[in-house]
């Protein structure tokens, strides 16, 4: 790689590589642009409906993880300045469930963590994964029993603190994070922590990304949105990105009505998604669709 190619991808105005000595972590960026990636043909667009399957067992489903077991759902409770927009008290518990159900819904267990704000849920290495978009923000990791195993930041802050994050995914041994300050999906190894890819997703025309999964392709799905302020104006979508260049192949609109997506995983060929009733500067609940799980099929 040539000097100048180097530090265009340093500057976000391509894809690159920044490495150091070859026992040093690795971080990629890929800049994901709206153009054709090679091998793939041209870039697509897709609209999608959305299907109810069942109730989330209590309120505010924001993650969702495929276990063996059947279906993590990571709750999301109110911030103090949701709390006072809404006009509702504070839950005198600020500790946030996350419910293991089967594929029909049925409640199989229940557990307490010490997450806020919970915008994230991932299920692998035998632990429950749950990230943090309020204070203490973070990413915890927690065992089936509900025993805390360890509370991380998201990587490559200045000071400390990683900020808030959308989503969670487990792939191949590594975790993916939707980080909002980062504005995409951030590959870290879940051992060491250390960071290793950064696919961009937030754009002008779609600033909020979610939950993050991968299909049976091993491509990434991530959901996008805009700052619309109810839900008669959002406007929901994916992205799809090429499991092995991080490339932008699809995008996807949902048709008006559908239900608000939050959490996102692949299961049986198919993307199911919550809808947490939980969102900036909406009413509390105001989609009708709240507390669902539901299904993204595209038409």
């Amino acid at each position: 790689m040539r000097k100048r190619d180097f530090l265009a991808a340093g500057l976000g105005l391509g894809a690159g590589l920044a490495a150091s000595a070859a026992s040093a972590p690795v971080l990629a960026q890929v800049q994901a642009p709206a153009a054709p990636a090679a091998g793939r043909g041209r870039m697509q667009t897709a609209r999608a409906k959305t299907t109810r399957l069942f109730k989330s067992p209590g309120l505010y489903p924001n993650g969702l993880a495929v276990a063996p077991e059947g279906l993590w759902i990571g709750q999301q409770k109110t911030t103090t300045q949701v709390a006072r927009d809404w006009n509702i008290p504070m839950p005198a518990n600020r500790d946030e469930a996350a419910w293991l159900v089967d594929w029909n819904g049925k409640l199989l267990k229940t557990i307490d963590t010490p997450c806020r704000n919970c915008s994230g849920t991932g299920w692998g290495g035998g632990s429950l994964w749950m990230a943090a978009n309020d204070a203490p923000y973070g990413v915890f990791q927690i065992d089936p029993n509900g025993k805390l195993l360890s509370h991380r930041q998201i990587p490559l802050s200045f000071d400390g603190n990683g900020g808030g994050s959308h989503g969670l995914q487990w792939h191949n041994g590594k975790l993916w994070i939707a980080a909002l300050r980062l504005g995409g999906a951030l590959r870290v190894d879940p051992v060491t922590w250390v960071p290793e890819v950064l696919i961009r997703v937030a754009s002008p025309e779609k600033p909020r990304l979610h939950d993050i999964t991968f299909d049976n392709n091993g491509d990434m799905w991530v959901v996008t949105g805009t700052n619309a302020t109810t839900y008669a104006e959002a406007r929901a979508g994916l992205n799809k990105y090429d499991g092995k260049t991080g490339q932008l192949v699809m995008t996807v609109d949902l048709e008006p009505g559908s239900c608000d997506p939050h959490g996102l995983v692949s299961y049986n060929g198919k993307l199911i998604s919550c809808d947490a009733g939980n969102h900036p500067a909406w009413k509390e609940s105001e989609s009708p669709h709240s507390g669902w799980i539901f299904s993204i099929d595209l038409i």
